[in-house]
């Protein structure tokens, strides 16, 4: 079978590169000419563990192309992917016109029957849109179905994801189609995947349900956090009770900063918006939004309390990804944090893995380090901000001498309080009692 990807971003190059791992054929096309030059050379423009190596096979093995021409990549394919981007719009809306552009191009250049297939994140309704798009803009009459097949890739394991998800939601009024998706997926009958065959806008409601119940549990640990702290308890022994309630689950129970990245954020934002619009306000949503909000400024109230004024103070901060394990940091707390410290006077000095370049063009003034210990050189307290595995390890005998202070904010709870206490250093965490010697 032959397919296409149109949108060769986050969720595009993966939906690509693992259709070509399963044996398609596939087309992955984009208007934007340095980025198909740059992926025809194996050169991938965003950090995800695997998916150079299975872009560069997938080449090697003439499964994968690239493309600028619509035209080429509707032809040869039987299901063509819509993975563009969706940003917010001023009200926090989805903003579909590039998803109607592709529409229309598909439109102009069918010859014959066609699956079209959205995996972007679309608020409800968007299917039936993208139908009147394209009978609107068809050159002639051809049939074709319309399937939401919204994607659910983690950052930092996006191919695992992909190749062994956890379910596959597949929404169309077509039984056509639904044989032709089933038939593109049979790599995961083996594994025994679950299907859930749905119609549109069951589909297109899955996505925006999920992510808002996966924000809400983020949040909801973080209030109750922020309670252990008043109270003495210790969050991630709360969390860990919690969890082993099947009912309940512990994913997604981590205190910490907040979240980030490009989807919590958006996805809350237009389920938020949509539920306004249609008269069925989303208050557990807007709650979860506004917590994690509230969050990142608790944080920064955590490092002026301990360090006092933060006019003159040097700051470390370790990692702004908005997660390990890749380099986004649309959203991340790290650069709201580190945004608000500078705003107050401080000098902060920064490191991530693989974020470095992105964080340093994004926020003007943040001063660059090698490493860890580059960082921490002359800083009145070290931040960890996101928990790649590299920091939760440190030398901090070393990180000690580096030091004016040795003081340790701990804003993913990696290491445990008692024996940063009997380091010497002051131990701040989230949810959790401060340990250590406390500054006069």
């Amino acid at each position: 079978m032959h397919i296409s990807v149109i949108g060769t971003g986050y969720v595009g190059l993966v939906t690509g590169a693992c259709f070509a791992e399963f044996g398609v054929n596939v087309i992955c096309m984009d208007s934007d000419a340095h980025r198909i030059a740059s992926l025809e050379k194996g050169n991938v423009p965003f950090y995800e563990p695997g998916i150079k190596e299975l872009v560069a096979k997938g080449l090697r093995e003439n499964r994968l192309t690239f493309t600028t021409d619509i035209a080429k990549a509707v032809d040869q394919a039987l299901v063509i992917f819509i993975a563009v981007g969706t940003p917010p719009r001023g009200d926090g809306s989805a903003d579909l016109s590039y998803v109607e552009e592709v529409g229309s191009g598909i439109a102009r250049h069918m010859k014959g029957y066609k699956v079209i297939v959205t995996k972007s994140t679309v608020p409800v309704g968007t299917g039936e849109t993208l139908r009147t798009v394209i009978k609107e803009h068809q050159t002639d009459v051809f049939g074709f179905d319309i399937v939401a097949n919204p994607e659910f890739l983690r950052e930092g394991s996006a191919i695992e994801d992909f190749l062994r998800p956890n379910r596959v939601v597949l929404g169309t009024d077509s039984e056509q189609a639904v044989a032709i998706m089933k038939d593109l997926y049979r790599p995961l009958y083996l594994i025994e995947t679950p299907f859930v065959v749905t119609d549109i806008p069951t589909a297109e409601l899955i996505k925006y349900a999920s992510n808002a119940f996966l924000a809400t549990k983020i949040s909801f640990i973080n209030e109750i956090a922020n309670l252990c702290e008043q109270v003495g308890a210790n969050v991630q022994m709360v969390a860990k009770g919690m969890g082993l309630d099947n009912r309940i689950g512990s994913k997604f129970l981590h205190a910490g900063p907040g979240f980030g990245g490009s989807c919590f954020p958006k996805d809350l934002a237009a389920l938020t918006r949509m539920g306004e619009k249609l008269g069925s306000p989303m208050q557990i949503a807007q709650a979860a939004w506004q917590v994690n909000a509230q969050q990142r400024m608790r944080m920064v109230e955590k490092i002026r309390v301990a360090v006092g004024s933060l006019r003159g103070k040097t700051l470390a901060m370790l990692g702004m990804s908005f997660k390990p394990n890749t380099n986004d940091v649309r959203e991340a707390p790290a650069l709201s944090i580190a945004q608000t410290l500078m705003d107050e006077g401080a000098t902060v000095r920064v490191f991530d893995p693989v974020a470095l370049e992105d964080s340093c063009r994004i926020l003007q003034g943040l001063i660059p380090c090698r490493d860890a210990y580059d960082a921490a050189e002359g800083a009145e307290a070290l931040v960890i901000v996101t928990e790649w595995n590299q920091f939760r390890n440190l030398d901090f005998v070393r990180l000690k001498t580096l030091m004016r202070k040795p003081i340790l904010f701990d804003l993913r709870n990696i290491y445990d309080p008692q024996r940063m206490a009997r380091l010497g250093f002051q131990h701040i965490s989230v949810g959790r009692p401060c340990k250590g010697p406390q500054p006069a």
